[in-house]
């Protein structure tokens, strides 16, 4: 039996999904990930040889705070998706953005304008460390990295180094496949669209204590 296990970057997800959504003209974003996640163990036992069961999945995201004066709905919906991804039995893990001072990209222009920028920070890192951890306490066989992140390569490489016996995947979000990172993982995957809607939670989602989630209307 080979034990996989998804390490999910958050909102190089989230992208997609928004973008699926457009070109669908349906929900997407009340993604079940778990369910997801399930769906693609036939295609990983395609590429791994052999039986394959989900171990783990971990889920790396930021809440943007930085939104939250202009909508304090933002981090509500966030807030709400995360309990139902917990609910299911996902590992959450959570970063934070950085405000950063950036100046006009025009200097012969005169242009003396300055004006903030937020970027999301840790989750590179700690998607790359997990990686490497999960594989050195031998959590699993299988690592799967839903991103198309090329931050991630160095450490995609590392671990092909000191765990050749291990195998490492990339399933890339709808719309950003990669071709290093293919390189690196061959066997690599494209989430589909179509995918991304079937695997949607139910509205409302009943928590295991009994409380109910309602999908966010603009979703």
């Amino acid at each position: 039996m080979n034990h996989v296990t998804f390490i999910i970057d958050g909102f190089n997800l989230y992208h997609s999904v928004r973008e699926a959504a457009k070109i669908l003209d349906t929900s997407t974003k009340w993604l079940n990930i778990k369910n997801l996640c399930y769906a693609y163990l036939g295609a990983i036992s395609g590429v791994v040889g052999g039986r394959t069961n989900l171990k783990s999945i971990y889920y790396f995201s930021a809440f943007a705070k930085h939104i939250e004066a202009r909508d304090p709905r933002v981090i509500i919906r966030h807030k709400n998706l995360i309990k139902c991804l917990e609910d299911t039995g996902i590992n959450v893990e959570m970063g934070r953005f950085k405000p950063k001072e950036i100046k006009c990209p025009l200097p012969n222009y005169n242009c003396v304008r300055k004006f903030t920028k937020h970027e999301e920070k840790e989750t590179d890192v700690a998607i790359a460390v997990k990686l490497l951890e999960v594989f050195f306490v031998n959590e699993c066989d299988t690592a799967v990295l839903v991103t198309g992140d090329t931050d991630l390569a160095p450490a995609t490489k590392t671990a092909n180094k000191l765990f050749p016996d291990k195998h490492i995947l990339f399933a890339f979000p709808a719309f950003r496949k990669n071709k290093e990172l293919s390189q690196l993982a061959p066997g690599s995957f494209t989430l589909k669209p179509k995918q991304y809607a079937k695997y949607q939670f139910p509205d409302p989602y009943e928590l295991s204590n009994g409380t109910l989630i309602n999908k966010p209307q603009s979703w």
